[in-house]
């Protein structure tokens, strides 16, 4: 059966999905700057990498109210050939492999006759599938990528000059809550952004997931993980030591998750509390790591990554590669194939 990957998010609690072969990249908000004699859900634009972008608040798109944007909202930056987009989510979760026999169609709830116009808020809901107990709606990123084209005009969005206008605008209705250190934030975002990663530049750099575990940041190297997945029913595994919580069923085969909590000088996670797992592989060892949360993935180069301070304690320092700043705070990046590959991890599997 065919699947395709979609990457899932939502916006005001409603459970959304787009193709992630069109995904070139996730961040969160960033200062947007806002442009005149534009289409009203153009939220701003940004320089993203020397290229100037116009980001599309997709409630508005979709007719719906939103409330005001929060720093922990993300951008989800689309693109086919020359053309990109970026889409304004509450937050980012995960990848899911979806058979296209599981994805109902909404042509049944259009009006019969023409197609929908491009300004029509089915117009980019391709389908809606089923994912655990939510029904996710399947945006159209081709449609999507269409519309820029038709509501962007080519003198702002061309991708030459690398500047953004010059227009005086107050500030964004949906802005007018962030204090001014909040504001810094997204400007200090903004400026980021805008330096151009060059071919060279990518040879070096490190694909980072962050995750979250008891309210701290960790990094793991993002080409061992598989996907992230929602936990909704586990299966207890008899006479196993407490980091295996045991088996769950993803699409058929049978995974076991593992808590590494202990291996960090953490306390165990709250079996009431486990929801998320990441997926990855290590050495052929296929396995879930239950985590808190999935906050981030980003983009590192080795210079940035710092020595683990002096005062980790050893039994830590052995899973760890080194430290990075993330959110104004030091983030420690796993080695998590020392955790998955040392014999205590082992379970006997005749038990």
């Amino acid at each position: 059966m065919e699947a395709q990957p979609f990457l899932m998010f939502r916006i005001n609690s409603a459970l959304y999905g787009i193709d992630a072969l069109y995904v070139e990249e996730i961040f969160f908000l960033p200062e947007l700057t806002p442009i005149a004699e534009v289409s009203a859900d153009i939220a701003g634009a940004i320089n993203w990498r020397g290229e100037i972008v116009p980001i599309i608040d997709l409630l508005t798109r979709l007719g719906q109210t939103g409330q005001p944007y929060s720093l922990n909202d993300s951008i989800i930056m689309l693109k086919k050939q020359n053309d990109c987009l970026g889409i304004i989510v509450n937050q980012v979760c995960d990848v899911s492999m979806i058979e296209t026999s599981q994805i109902a169609s909404t042509a049944s709830y259009r009006r019969s006759g023409t197609p929908d116009p491009a300004g029509s808020a089915t117009y980019f809901v391709e389908g809606i599938a089923q994912v655990n107990t939510d029904l996710m709606m399947l945006l159209d990123a081709d449609r999507l990528l269409q519309y820029r084209e038709s509501i962007a005009p080519t003198h702002l969005f061309n991708g030459d000059s690398g500047e953004l206008p010059a227009v005086s605008h107050p500030k964004p209705l949906r802005f007018q809550e962030f204090t001014p250190q909040q504001l810094e934030v997204l400007h200090q975002r903004a400026e980021n952004l805008r330096h151009e990663v060059t071919s060279q530049d990518l040879s070096g750099l490190l694909p980072i997931a962050v995750i979250g575990l008891n309210g701290e940041y960790f990094g793991l190297d993002l080409e061992i993980v598989c996907e992230f997945t929602e936990i909704n029913q586990i299966a207890p595994i008899p006479c196993c030591p407490p980091h295996i919580v045991g088996n769950i069923n993803l699409r058929g085969e049978i995974l076991t998750l593992i808590d590494i909590r202990m291996f960090l000088n953490l306390d165990p996670a709250s079996k009431q509390k486990i929801t998320k797992a990441i997926v990855v592989e290590v050495e052929e060892i296929l396995a879930g790591i239950i985590v808190d949360e999935v906050c981030d993935v980003m983009y590192l180069l080795p210079a940035q990554i710092k020595p683990v301070p002096a005062a980790v304690q050893s039994q830590d320092e052995q899973f760890l590669r080194g430290t990075v700043r993330y959110r104004s705070q030091m983030m420690s990046l796993l080695d998590l194939a020392k955790i998955l590959l040392q014999e205590r991890l082992v379970v006997n599997s005749e038990l």
